[in-house]
């Protein structure tokens, strides 16, 4: 079976940590149609890459990256709304993903000095504080004062 019957009997997390990773999947899903399926990937046009006799590898490699991200959001909206019990599991994945995002983006491999941060580089700052929020929150059983933390399946 494609998909197997949901799990979200088993998740007892806060419910705000599940909607938390549907909204991230849109930060996945987005940018990956935007690199795979827009005539310079992004890379001039936002990015502000100049990218002169390697356009033709630089789109590849855009739409290389999109094709993996269209399906991690995909894999993402799936747990977030149906496989609720990997939802700590994919929300560290997403912290894994954006803390080596950010590192690469602001320490490891910045650009130069003045050179054009795309919008990425600067929400890669902002996501594994909350990312690290949402996960310690997934982790953590629902209390009795609070609403349930089960979703509708």
């Amino acid at each position: 079976m494609l998909l197997p019957e949901s799990t979200n009997d088993r998740y007892g997390g806060a419910k705000a940590s599940a909607w938390f990773l549907a909204v991230l999947s849109v930060f996945s899903l987005l940018p990956g149609a935007i690199h795979y399926f827009a005539p310079d990937g992004g890379a001039g046009s936002i990015a502000g890459l100049g990218m002169g006799a390697h356009r033709t590898m630089i789109v590849g490699v855009f739409a290389w990256v999109g094709a993996t991200q269209i399906p991690y959001g995909l894999a993402q909206l799936a747990v977030a709304l149906r496989y609720r019990a990997l939802v700590p599991l994919f929300l560290l994945l997403a912290l894994i993903e954006r803390s080596l995002g950010a590192t690469a983006a602001w320490l490891t491999k910045a650009p130069a000095a003045g050179v054009h941060h795309p919008p990425n580089h600067y929400l890669v700052l902002i996501l594994p504080p909350l990312i690290l929020l949402f996960l310690i929150l997934s982790l953590r059983p629902a209390t009795k004062s609070s609403p349930s933390a089960r979703l509708p399946a």
